[in-house]
Parts: structure tokens; sequence; C-alpha cells
């Protein structure tokens, strides 16, 4: 089963034990955390290092950057620390992302936007001025990322918590709002109908059932069974036999000859590369060839159905076949 992966992101030495806290606070979780000390990234040879880290990034479902006192390695290209270039990956690649500050760093970022334009200010509790310039620019971003600040662990697992604990009601949310959604589009469709419906009637035709056969031959029942049986993704229109014939044919069916009919077929179509063959057990269309027009009451999904079969029935012959 797929877990969600925590991408833990910070300076190693001075956040080491905080980093196998929230290594098992996930795990407790069922989530997969992806630490670079633990081996969970996969290195190789073409790239530098952290270059494999970035990528590893990308692949990760929420990134945790834990910002402390200690700015880390530079990156190659020397404008930010790997952690910071791990964060921007992440926003990049519009990743869920959450952002730890050590609530000592916090406190003295106070005293940098004081003095940022006195580069030779002194501070204690972090160890390169470009550690400020870093959380600056976090809190610059234009999109809402949580900022917390923590004094220990602990308050960052409480914090995460909570959050992935709203994360998850957030996409049961959805997941029902979607289903509202899809539920309110049909009903559109259907109101429209039946507001053509009115207007016709309403009006001083004199070709009512005439009018009335068009809007269910719009909306027949057909169009929807053969997108389900055939996987098509797109509204399915035909009027006439030859029509289906020639759509079928694009989608990669062939006619069967009625000699190799299933008992109760009145037609049947064959598609080789799935081995599968679709039914049609009742007259759809007129003598003339034009499909009939059926409401849902009346309809029956059975009418027409999808089989696997071991061998390929005798079809009709190929015009591409060149002999």
């Amino acid at each position: 089963m797929a877990k969600p992966r925590i991408f833990i992101s910070s300076t190693y030495y001075d956040l080491k034990y905080v980093r196998e806290e929230l290594d098992r606070f996930t795990r407790e979780l069922g989530y997969e955390p992806i630490r670079h000390e633990a081996g969970h990234i996969p290195y190789g040879s073409q790239d530098a290092p952290e270059k494999y880290a970035y990528r590893e990034v990308e692949s990760c479902d929420i990134l945790v950057c834990i910002v402390g006192g200690r700015f880390g390695t530079e990156s190659r290209d020397g404008a930010r620390s790997i952690t910071q270039t791990e964060l921007k990956h992440a926003l990049d690649k519009g990743i869920q992302v959450f952002i730890m500050i050590d609530y000592a760093v916090q406190t003295e970022y106070q005293t940098y936007l004081i003095n940022k334009d006195n580069v030779s200010t002194k501070y204690r509790h972090a160890d390169d001025r470009r550690v400020f310039e870093f959380i600056e620019h976090v809190y610059s971003l234009p999109n809402n990322n949580p900022i917390f600040t923590f004094s220990t662990s602990k308050d960052i697992l409480s914090f995460l918590k909570e959050q992935w604990a709203g994360l998850f009601q957030r996409f049961l949310s959805d997941k029902r709002r979607t289903e509202e959604v899809r539920v309110l589009n049909e009903m559109k469709t259907i109101a429209a109908t039946l507001q053509q419906l009115v207007t016709y009637l309403s009006s001083e035709s004199k070709d009512k059932d005439e009018i009335i056969k068009n809007i269910l031959l719009i909306n027949h029942p057909a169009f929807r069974r053969f997108a389900s049986l055939t996987g098509t993704n797109y509204r399915v229109f035909f009027q006439t036999r030859a029509e289906l014939d020639t759509w079928l044919a694009a989608k990669g069916y062939r006619q069967v000859t009625s000699d190799s009919f299933d008992d109760g077929s009145l037609a049947e179509w064959y598609r080789s590369q799935k081995n599968e063959y679709v039914r049609m057990t009742h007259e759809l269309f007129d003598e003339d060839g034009r499909l009939k027009p059926f409401s849902e009451e009346q309809w029956d999904d059975n009418w027409l159905t999808i089989h696997k079969t071991p061998e390929t029935p005798s079809a009709q012959p190929d015009d591409d076949i060149p002999f």
C-alpha cells in the first residue's frame, strides 16, 4: 500500500536528535520518512550528491523544513544552503511544506531586522547572517505555507500531528464535495433537458411528438452505455447504424458476421487488441437504420454488453489486406 512520503530537511549536526524524533513519529503514523543520513536517498555517480536529494524531494508528498542556528553546507550555486535549496525545490513543485524555526533564532531574527544593513553585527544564535536572510525570504513567500516556532522536538510533533490531521480531514471533505459537484452537474443536465421539453411543449408548435422524439434522441441512454463499455471519456453521439459502425471501427472494433453471433445477438463488434466483443441484443435501429428513441426508464443495460473471448470470431474481410 502506498504511504505518504515525508522529506525531513534541516542541517544535520545541530538538529540530529530532532530529526530522529521526527523520523520515529512519522513511522508511528504509518508514513515513510526520507532522511539522507538513514540511507533513504539513492545517490548515483553522474551528479553531485545534493542533486539526488533535490530529485528525492520532488517525489515526496510533504517536506518538513527545520530551521536552526546553523547555515549548513552551501549548495553548488553558493547562494543558498542545501537545506534552503531543498525547500525551494519543494515550493517550485507545489509540494506541501511545513516550516519550523527554532524559537531562539526566531527571537534574534527581530534583532536582525533592525540591524540588517549593518553587516558587522554579530549574532548569538546563528552562525551566519544568511540564516536570517533565509527566514526573511520564507516570510515573504506568496503561498500560505505554515510557519511554526519550536523550543523542543515535542513542540514540532504536536504541531505536525494537528496539521496532518487537518490535511486528512480536508481530503475527506474535498472528496465528498467532488461527489456533490458530480451529482449537481448531472442534475443541471437533467434540468436543462426538462426545460427544453417544457419550452417546446408550451409553444404553439404542431410537431410536439417530433420535438419530444428529438429531445430523447439527443439524450439517448445508448450513448452513455457505449461510452462505458468502450472506455470512452468523451460524449458519444450517433444517429444511424452506419455512424455507429464508423465510430466503433475508429475505436478498433470490427463487425462480426451474423453466422458467428451468440444466441440472442442482433449485432456484434470484435476488438482483437483486447480480445473482447460488444453485443447488441435489442433492436435499437429502425428498418432505415436510424436510432430509435428510448428514455432512461425504457432502457435496459443488458441490451448492450461486453465480453471477453478466447478466440477471434469470424469477421468481415478487411479491405486493407492486399490479397
